[in-house]
């Protein structure tokens, strides 16, 4: 059974990246991964596909709505590794990790090209 569900950008190299580093982790198949570009996404309405390409969304196994870093760090902790994230959730750095990760989001596209030379992915090319 799944216990979180992220909506990623499936056109960002590096998100494309992140998710199957999570997925190569995810011995137990505690989450599932659905890329807001694909026919999958559409099975669900209540997430806003525009606020969904702006800024990391999942959903917990009780349906409540976790967006950007938090999803990171609780999909992370689910595999066991969220040690890496969870300074960024400490309340003393979370507003400014949150300001910088949203300032990330805005620009991944610019950011994935950087630093992987290409700055979306395209026919099929960079997904998982």
């Amino acid at each position: 059974m799944q216990e979180l569900t992220i909506f990623y950008d499936g056109t960002c190299p590096l998100c494309v990246k992140e998710m199957a580093a999570l997925t190569k982790r995810d011995k137990s198949n505690r989450i599932l991964i659905v890329d807001i570009y694909s026919e999958e996404f559409e099975r669900y309405p209540d997430i806003d596909p525009n606020k969904a390409n702006s800024i990391l969304h999942a959903l917990d196994m009780n349906g409540n709505l976790l967006l950007g870093l938090d999803v990171t760090y609780h999909a992370w902790r689910l595999v066991g590794m969220g040690w890496m994230y969870a300074p960024l959730r400490w309340p003393v750095v979370k507003p400014l990790a949150d300001k910088l990760y949203l300032a990330f989001a805005s620009n991944r596209y610019r950011i994935s090209y950087l630093l992987t030379g290409k700055s979306r992915c395209d026919s099929g090319v960079c997904r998982r």
